[in-house]
């Protein structure tokens, strides 16, 4: 049942949380958390599903603080029953990659290691490196997450030598192919000079390079140079020869190797701490390794084997069939190790074994496994206590009561006024969250090309931010993630006032901590204090506000300048009667650039949405007077 009313959480209403927890059934199937709002923010699975949606409930139970925070706001429960445990495991990996609930996250920081995405869902797919994945297109695949970027890197760009792809994600001529099309390293896609089909053939061999089919990709086009040669085709046989070589000497510096190297494998280990567990996966494909994945789940999540059975679950609940190994080795013993090992057989369509070696090469493969888990935990250990000894010392400098998790931080860019815009960028515990950034384009009337007013500019962007809990004062601002614990301004006691006299008409200056960052001294000014705070520029809370306002600046910066670029792209435009933002806009669209637009015909000119004939040869006109 969905709700479609303002209800109360539950556990504010016993009377009502007993009697809907009565309701549920003690058989296996997939449970929902919803909020308030009717928005899912949980989806689990289980095999006695009363008992496993009580547990929540319970005063005893000790949730870790990602739960207790998602239990508070559950205002709704709904189930769906399954026939065997199996099935729920499936509809919960479909349920959780159609609606990715907020609570669903286990892998923490799988913003810190880099994916490799194939845009399956676009005509001509685009192949690329990102840090987040973004599963509204179900026909995009993603590899990942890879430990070492620059290996990802370098194995992208050879990759693109060895088989033709597109180089540019625009292109670079209107009418015509750039360079890489006569040397051979694109097929021509900005001009679809190379049909979808044939494009996505060579899409497909690529992606066999990431599922660690290498092996068997040779072993294809090997066939096919045998069938060119003996067809006299020699130059077709030439291309496949040396796209063999190059796939080669992808894997020439591999040093992992096992014996029986027909069968295709993966091993998963972790190192845990009291704070995080660390995660790594090695992908050992025809006795070679093709792949190192790393994630990082909350050490509290569950008993080592839980971490590793739903990391496996995540991992695999979004991977090909073909991506599937047939034997996984595991450090832990799983705690649904059976049920996880037929479900990935039924996905795969044949067998899937996981194994707890003890002995021999196996055992030995999963102890390195292990090595590189706990080596990358140190590693983020050390930076975690760098950045958790700057957020104490900036909570003792402002007298916070916690540690500021999530700071924002705020600047302004322009030249005398033109072209002004805002930055908000984000650090949580210590790190960039580029995900969380937003930019703004200022719109107050006081500011004006000749005529800036950093108040101003910075009293409408606080405004924009935060006035959607003014609107709303039930919404939950403590404890919600999008909420800050600290928000910087990158200026003097100006720049706070203003934004201080905002906060105080909004209603919500008693819930925010403010801080202003003075360029000059690097003082530190707090609202209501005329006073610099004392502090030292280089004590590490300070330092880590620095580096928030250099991010803030460096985002600000960027974004103004390309605002200025498109203003004076656009500045000739404007002295063409008839020629409005609109039409400009589809002409740039059309065009890329005002040289390319200055050097089309009128019949060109003319096939671009909004600009008929005699708009068009009004163009032409004016730059051929």
């Amino acid at each position: 049942m969905t709700t479609s009313w303002k209800v109360l959480p539950l556990l504010q209403e016993p009377e009502r949380l007993e009697n809907r927890l009565k309701e549920i059934p003690a058989e296996p199937g997939v449970y929902f958390m919803r909020d308030a709002s009717d928005q899912i923010l949980y989806i689990g699975k289980s095999k006695k599903l009363r008992a496993r949606v009580r547990s929540y409930f319970r005063e005893a139970q000790a949730l870790v603080p990602r739960l207790a925070l998602m239990v508070k706001q559950v205002a709704e429960i709904e189930f769906i029953v399954t026939d065997t445990e199996a099935e729920a495991l499936a509809l919960e990996a479909n349920l959780i990659k159609q609606h990715q609930p907020y609570f669903n996250v286990l892998l923490k920081d799988d913003k810190k290691y880099p994916y490799l995405c194939i845009t399956w869902s676009e005509t001509y797919p685009r192949i690329f490196i990102t840090r987040k994945r973004r599963l509204s297109q179900e026909k995009d695949r993603y590899y990942g997450p890879y430990v070492d970027a620059r290996v990802l890197r370098q194995t992208l760009r050879l990759v693109k030598q060895i088989f033709p792809l597109r180089q540019r994600p625009q292109p670079l001529f209107k009418d015509r192919p750039c360079l890489n099309y006569d040397i051979g390293r694109c097929p021509g896609v900005c001009q679809q000079l190379v049909s979808p089909e044939e494009y996505r053939k060579i899409m497909q061999k690529v992606a066999m390079i990431f599922q660690g089919r290498t092996q068997e990709l040779v072993e294809a086009l090997t066939l096919q140079m045998e069938q060119a040669a003996a067809g006299l085709n020699f130059e077709q046989a030439a291309r496949l020869r040396d796209q063999i070589a190059g796939l080669k000497s992808l894997g020439a510096d591999q040093k992992v190797a096992l014996p029986d190297d027909t069968i295709s494998r993966d091993a998963i280990a972790l190192a845990v701490s009291e704070q995080y567990a660390s995660v790594q996966l090695f992908q050992i494909r025809a006795g070679r390794l093709v792949g190192r994945l790393g994630f990082f789940a909350d050490a509290q999540s569950g008993s080592a084997g839980a971490i590793l059975q739903r990391v496996l679950e995540e991992h695999y609940a979004t991977a090909d069939p073909v991506e599937i190994p047939t034997e996984i080795l595991v450090q832990h013993e799983l705690p649904e190790g059976s049920l996880l090992a037929d479900y990935l057989s039924t996905t795969k369509g044949r067998k899937v074994t996981i194994l707890m070696p003890q002995r021999q090469t196996k055992a030995e493969l999963i102890e390195m496994v292990e090595r590189n888990a706990q080596h990358e935990l140190t590693r983020n250990q050390r930076l975690s206590d760098r950045n958790t000894a700057a957020m104490a010392d900036l909570a003792e400098i402002l007298d916070l009561p916690e540690l500021p998790h999530r700071i924002e931080g705020y600047d302004i860019s322009h030249v005398q006024g033109s072209d002004a815009v805002a930055s908000q960028v984000v650090f949580i515990d210590g790190l960039p969250a580029k995900q969380h950034y937003r930019h703004y384009k200022i719109k107050s009337p006081q500011v004006s090309a000749g005529h800036s007013d950093d108040f101003a500019s910075m009293a409408e962007v606080i405004r924009r931010r935060f006035r959607a809990y003014a609107a709303d004062p039930e919404r939950q601002r403590l404890g919600n993630p999008d909420w800050p614990d600290l928000v910087m301004i990158d200026g003097g006691k100006g720049q706070l006032s203003a934004v201080v006299a905002v906060l105080q008409e909004l209603g919500l200056l008693e819930d925010l901590r403010l801080v202003s960052l003075a360029k000059q001294r690097e003082e530190l000014f707090l609202p209501g204090e005329s006073l610099p705070l004392i502090s030292d520029a280089e004590q590490p809370g300070v330092q880590l506000l620095r580096r928030l306002r250099d991010e803030a600046h460096r985002f600000a910066v960027s974004f103004h300048r390309q605002q200025r670029s498109d203003r004076m792209r656009r500045s000739r435009l404007d002295e063409i009667p008839g020629l409005g933002y609109q039409r400009q806009k589809q002409l740039l669209s059309a065009f890329r650039s005002v040289d390319y637009i200055r050097e089309a015909t009128p019949a060109q000119l003319a096939t671009v949405p909004m600009i008929g004939p005699q708009i068009a040869q009004q163009i032409y006109d004016y730059f051929h007077p």
